[in-house]
């Protein structure tokens, strides 16, 4: 798939990224079609009453992407620019992503077509509700469990978990992950992403070779994942650099203190960009600062083919969800630059997201040093089982295709075990 100026369809990569590992794997053509393709494409309309007494129809989706290794698990998205093929395309990543660290879920996520920053909290609970309904009848705990994803939070699950229960008639705590602790969340799900981002940061590092203690991180993105990767990252001794948000970034050689980054974000409502004793940069200069660590934790496409031969970072950490486009993927590649890829680097939400769904069910809680220490051991197996297949092939391929190796033909081989049917 050529790059050009329109934008890149999430969906098309997804497949593409796909269909080359089950080529690399030679997977029998029965197997292929059967997990290559969504299970379940739902589309929803969903009529909410806004505070002005308007009735506006929003759109929703929820895609199963595929069921063999447990039941399905994905976030929720609430964005302007949500589409059927970015949730089918997230769903088949979801998919990969639980079976590389091996946790016993397959892929799913969903999505509604709005603009969070622009609705009361009123409506957004409105709009969550209705989407519960209309989705009930294929999510459950053993069936499909959602999450937080970009633009929807712990209090947008707790209405999800509520509808659902009172839909069901009994207390669902299980049927969502990323819940407030007072209705059945875990301690160390709100950190979890970025903290596993770090984790295999880390590992990459002893990789390759570079002490942390002093190495550099330059983050994309400052939200949930970008935030908690920087400040674990400097934690361990990393200088943190650079840092950005949706409306540009902010650079210092001497190093940013990330807590005090996002006080002033949260005390000012503003951008990062007006944090004092920093130099303002673009998100697109961001990307080609040179760094030890480079993690891209916004959206889809930041990395392209018209960027990529100018980054100057050792390591590429994915806190985001495809930030990486194809031919780009290969150019790092060429350049020497490692890439952690997203379906192995921010699989620490989903793997302390599993976490909370078993003290659900069991109705039996853990204390915050348990689930971490649990995380880490979850992401540094994860990362040694990946390098063994990277290091299997030489390490000529790129590790993205070790990491979709790993996951793929764990899928595949949990659908030829059980079989079709009828």
């Amino acid at each position: 798939m050529k790059e050009n100026s329109q934008k890149i369809d999430p969906y098309l990569t997804a497949l593409e990224q796909f269909d080359r590992a089950a080529d690399f794997l030679n997977l029998d053509q029965n197997t292929r079609m059967a997990i290559r393709e969504p299970h379940i494409n739902l589309e929803v309309a969903l009529p909410v009453r806004m505070d002005n007494g308007e009735v506006k129809v929003f759109k929703g989706f929820r895609v199963q992407h595929n069921m063999a290794r447990g039941p399905a698990k994905g976030g929720i998205r609430y964005h302007p620019d949500v589409s059927l093929n970015e949730v089918k395309a997230l769903a088949m990543w979801m998919a990969w992503k639980c079976a590389i660290v091996n946790v016993p879920f397959g892929g799913a996520k969903g999505g509604i077509v709005c603009d969070p920053k622009q609705m009361s909290e009123n409506e957004l609970r409105n709009l969550t509700r209705r989407y519960t309904y209309a989705i009930y009848h294929i999510i459950g705990p053993d069936k499909d469990i959602p999450a937080p994803d970009v633009g929807t939070n712990s209090q947008r699950m707790a209405e999800i978990m509520d509808t659902y229960s009172m839909l069901a008639g009994r207390s669902c705590p299980g049927v969502v992950t990323g819940k407030p602790l007072s209705v059945g969340g875990s301690l160390g799900r709100e950190a979890a992403t970025g903290r596993g981002c770090v984790y295999s940061a880390l590992q990459a590092l002893r990789y390759l070779g570079i002490d942390s203690k002093g190495a550099t991180a330059v983050i994309q993105g400052f939200g949930n994942v970008g935030y908690w990767t920087a400040k674990l990252l400097q934690e361990e001794g990393v200088k943190i650099i650079a840092v950005s948000d949706s409306e540009g970034g902010i650079y210092n050689p001497q190093g940013l203190d990330a807590t005090d980054v996002l006080r002033f974000k949260k005390n000012t409502k503003s951008s990062v960009t007006n944090y004092p004793g920093a130099t303002r940069i673009s998100n697109e200069d961001l990307l080609l600062l040179p760094c030890d660590i480079l993690a891209p934790c916004a959206l889809e496409n930041s990395i392209t083919v018209g960027n990529a031969p100018e980054i100057m970072a050792k390591i590429i950490v994915e806190g985001a969800n495809g930030p990486t486009t194809l031919e780009a993927d290969n150019i790092l590649r060429d350049n020497g630059i490692f890439v952690i890829p997203d379906v192995l680097a921010n699989a620490g939400g989903v793997t302390v997201s599993y976490f909370e769904w078993c003290q659900n069910i069991q109705e039996l809680y853990w204390d915050e040093a348990r689930v971490n220490s649990m995380l880490k051991q979850t992401m540094n197996r994860s990362f040694a089982d990946f390098i063994n297949i990277y290091e299997k092939y030489g390490k000529k391929i790129t590790p993205r295709l070790a990491a979709y190796l790993l996951g793929v033909s764990r899928v595949a081989e949990a659908a030829q075990a059980r079989g079709l049917w009828p």
